[in-house]
């Protein structure tokens, strides 16, 4: 596959006639953002993903293999893939119809209601079990702090001179510092930042995206107490989310520094027209730095 590419409904409507052809006459609309993959909205309860990158592929077998085990005892909906398209002469790679989640992605309608807390912390909880023996590892999610050390100097320049800049580092390099997780590696998300989760009327109303999903040290996933939540909001979700310990907190709150980091160098490029930004993701990222040390 090429870097990114665009599919266009036709193709869709052919896989399905192809491959599925009692939803290929259901109403289908493209959908507006995705990295990985493209969105179309299928009737009214589905939607198909094509993956549109070269890890794409990978990261929906992810999805199509494990979220299926753990949506059930999730208590926020999810996008469970309830069909798998295989690879064909229309088209060379796996694709999914899933579950569509009704809502606005976060990055666009960011969450407002400081009781969103308990909410994410509930769906946190259920998620974070011990993961089996053969559960995917990912080389960026859920490891030791100190894997990732390298590139962090690139990182940090994003805000050389800002305000937060010297705080922000020095977050990070207590995190480093933190013992590393000695528990049972948990199973993760692995990628919650505002795009990956949709809001209604001020709250958390689905979580979507799963293909980075891993087993591994739960902090990765508790930066989202300060990349989601609104001000005021983190110290009510770890009191509900009730399982983390100092050094868990650390480690989280660096962890939220290498996300918020990531969000504003999506949306610098973004601002500065370039491929792959997104605007909106600047803002969001400063946001986040800003909760993270207020804490």
């Amino acid at each position: 596959m090429t870097d990114k590419i665009t599919f266009g409904p036709d193709l869709v409507r052919s896989l399905l006639r192809d491959q599925h052809p009692d939803l290929a006459d259901l109403e289908l609309q493209d959908v507006e953002g995705g990295w990985d993959n493209q969105q179309f909205r299928l009737g009214a309860e589905l939607a198909v993903r094509l993956p549109r990158t070269q890890r794409a592929p990978g990261l929906l077998r992810t999805e199509q293999k494990w979220l299926p085990v753990l949506a059930e005892r999730l208590p926020l909906p999810t996008p469970t893939p309830v069909r798998v398209g295989q690879p064909s002469s229309l088209f060379e790679h796996t694709w999914t119809i899933v579950r569509w989640v009704d809502g606005d992605p976060a990055d666009r309608a960011p969450v407002t209601r400081v009781g969103a807390a308990e909410v994410l912390a509930e769906f946190l909880a259920a998620l974070h079990k011990q993961a089996p023996a053969d559960a995917p590892v990912n080389p960026t999610r859920g490891i030791p702090l100190a894997g990732m050390r390298d590139g962090t100097d690139t990182w940090f320049d994003l805000i050389a001179g800002h305000a937060n800049a010297d705080g922000a580092r020095e977050v990070w390099e207590k995190a480093l510092a933190a013992p590393d997780w000695r528990g049972t590696p948990r199973w993760l998300h692995g990628d919650l930042h505002p795009a990956n989760v949709v809001v209604r009327d001020g709250t958390l109303a689905g979580v979507i995206d799963f293909g980075e999903m891993c087993a591994g040290d739960p902090a990765t996933d508790l930066s989202a107490a300060w990349i989601l939540l609104p001000d005021g909001a983190a110290a009510r979700f770890f009191d509900a989310y009730g399982q983390a310990d100092e050094a868990t907190v650390t480690r989280a709150r660096g962890w939220a520094v290498l996300r918020a980091l990531g969000l504003i160098g999506i949306g610098r490029n973004g601002r500065l027209g370039l491929p792959g930004g997104k605007p909106t993701w600047e803002p969001a990222g400063y946001a986040a730095l800003d909760r993270v040390l207020e804490w």
